[in-house]
């Protein structure tokens, strides 16, 4: 069965590699060379235990994030820096929606109450900030996280800030001040189009990390992830490109998909959440068998009217939109029949 609540399910039938995706936010051209290189050399470690203090890791990550490697903590992707941080209190937690859904399945795990922001706190609670947010692209501006972070914090409530996406516009980033009550999970699997080797990362005060260090497992972070974290602080100008060069593609591809007739919101991140006013699901299906995925947004509570789409490539940008176009005509052309 598959869980439509995620994208990149490239593993219904066929070789995944086959698929053209756009239901996955992930850098277009795979990851880069160096990348890989430092993935392979983390394959020759293979036959030895990770260091379970990660300590190079931690340290190549804390220089990339310009903070104290006592700040920082490596984790297995960015769902689990997540679970590891909705593990520590017990009070609600709250979300601003429509966002990621695994925010209140990760809170329900741990017995915790769930619901909608609403601008009041209690101690022990925590809300969720997704910036930018997941699947709308907005994203709110660093001094405005900061001054949310300092109103929850007088309400005795933690901050999380889910900076997923944050590698498109690192401006906003907060990961340079956290403190004890605010807390930054990040993920590089997109950045880097590595989702298969899990590696993500928690910034907070030092107390924080260390009471969340005690709660992680033992070897969390794979040989192959630590050395892409170490090789991590020379590539800074490369991922800096690939946000300029998502920027252009995400303006071009909002306008071809605009001219289709979708409303179009605007974004931060590298997708796009388009509302085409209409039931998708039969144009979504008529995508998959052609080769092309999309994500429907129904898991986010939007309707079947929108679609979240990953921002590709040019050619691979052109390639939906001409198929769109197609199958919008011929759908229209049945209704007037």
């Amino acid at each position: 069965m598959t869980d439509e609540r995620h994208g990149g399910n490239v593993w219904q039938g066929g070789w995944p590699g086959d698929w053209l995706d756009f239901s996955a936010s992930l850098r277009p051209e795979g990851p880069p060379e160096w990348a890989m290189q430092a993935m392979r050399e983390g394959l020759s470690q293979a036959r030895y235990y990770p260091d379970r203090e990660m300590r190079r890791a931690r340290e190549a990550l804390a220089e990339y994030l310009d903070v104290s490697p006592e700040r920082v903590l490596p984790a297995a992707g960015g769902l689990a820096s997540i679970d590891l941080a909705l593990s520590r209190r017990r009070g609600t937690v709250f979300t601003c929606p429509p966002t990621f859904g695994e925010y209140e399945a990760r809170a329900a795990f741990y017995g915790r109450k769930t619901a909608a922001w609403q601008g009041r706190c209690m101690p022990g609670d925590t809300l969720v900030l997704c910036n930018p947010n997941n699947p709308t692209g907005a994203a709110a501006a660093r001094e405005d996280v900061l001054r949310l972070a300092e109103a929850v914090r007088a309400q005795g409530g933690e901050l999380l800030v889910d900076e997923a996406f944050a590698f498109c516009c690192p401006e906003i980033s907060v990961a340079r001040e956290t403190a004890a009550d605010l807390v930054v999970a990040g993920s590089l699997t997109k950045a880097l189009c590595v989702p298969g080797i899990r590696l993500g990362y928690l910034c907070a005060g030092e107390g924080t990390i260390r009471a969340l260090e005690a709660r992680m497992l033992p070897w969390s972070l794979s040989s192959p992830a630590a050395c892409l974290l170490q090789a991590l602080p020379r590539h800074r100008a490369e991922l800096l490109a690939d946000a300029e060069r998502n920027r252009a593609r995400r303006t071009a591809f909002a306008a071809a998909l605009g001219a289709l007739g979708a409303r179009v919101l605007p974004s931060a991140a590298n997708f796009l959440l388009a509302d085409f006013g209409r039931d998708m699901t039969g144009i979504a299906a008529a995508l998959k068998a052609r080769g092309i995925l999309v994500r429907t947004c129904a898991s986010f509570s939007l309707g079947n009217g929108f679609l979240r789409l990953g921002v590709r490539t040019e050619e691979e940008n052109g390639r939906l939109t001409a198929a769109l176009s197609e199958l919008l005509w011929e759908e229209v052309c049945g209704e007037r029949a």
